[in-house]
């Protein structure tokens, strides 16, 4: 991946002023959006000199890509930590975990209802900004580049050979898994409980042509409608 930053922060004090700034810029989506976000606030509000914003980021573009980098790393690490400690037994029960997670994060988490993983909403469950698709990578989409770090993740759990065709399943499934999720959040900005099951199941029954069947005694890939009550 290309460097989000003009340099790299060495020392604690500079650290402590990048998480500063990334973290009233993650407000600031929530509170503005992205149209309204300037450099100028971000600083003021981070406490730092603008001068100081322009030693690590060369611009609000580059600001937003450096957040959404983060938000990337924050999901992995919740999927990794939910891994170490979940029952799963299946891979269907993968899915559903990194779903969750993913819609627990775009309710608690700052400005990740604006901008997850490098596309920018106009607002929340809004169309997005344009030129926002490569955010993460300037060479690849934004999904390629979730479903790559996803497929790093869980390929040993997924107890499937790697290659080619498993690699585009991810991409389809992530692909269609952004696309579900937005509508879900265009519907109910807490996101609707009836298209996220919905959700959950198009990923399961679509990976089930990639993925090996459950071992016997393991519960088979859910097929039916969980709704909630």
């Amino acid at each position: 991946m290309t460097s989000t930053l003009r340099r790299r922060p060495a020392q604690r004090r500079s650290v402590e002023r990048v998480e500063r700034m990334l973290d009233e810029c993650a407000l600031l989506l929530d509170e503005v959006g992205y149209e309204a976000l300037t450099t100028k606030e971000v600083a003021r509000r981070a406490e730092v000199p603008i001068g100081t914003f322009y030693q690590f980021f060369h611009d609000k573009q580059g600001l937003v890509r450096a957040l959404a980098r983060r938000n990337l790393e924050a999901f992995l690490r919740r999927v990794t930590e939910r891994i170490a400690v979940a029952d799963l037994g299946h891979w269907t029960d993968l899915v559903d975990l990194a779903i969750d997670e993913f819609v627990d994060m775009k309710r608690t988490t700052p400005g990740f209802a604006v901008m997850d993983f490098g596309e920018v909403l106009t607002m929340p469950g809004g169309p997005p900004v344009e030129g926002t698709k490569r955010a993460l990578d300037g060479t690849q989409d934004n999904n390629s580049v979730v479903a790559d770090r996803l497929r790093s993740v869980t390929l040993d759990l997924l107890d499937a050979p790697g290659g080619r065709e498993l690699d585009c399943a991810l991409l389809v499934a992530v692909e269609a898994t952004d696309a579900v999720l937005k509508l879900a959040f265009r519907v109910d900005p807490c996101g609707d409980q009836v298209l996220i099951a919905e959700c959950k199941r198009l990923v399961r029954l679509y990976l089930a042509d990639h993925l090996p069947e459950p071992a016997a005694g393991c519960p088979p890939p859910a097929t039916g409608r969980p709704y909630p009550a």
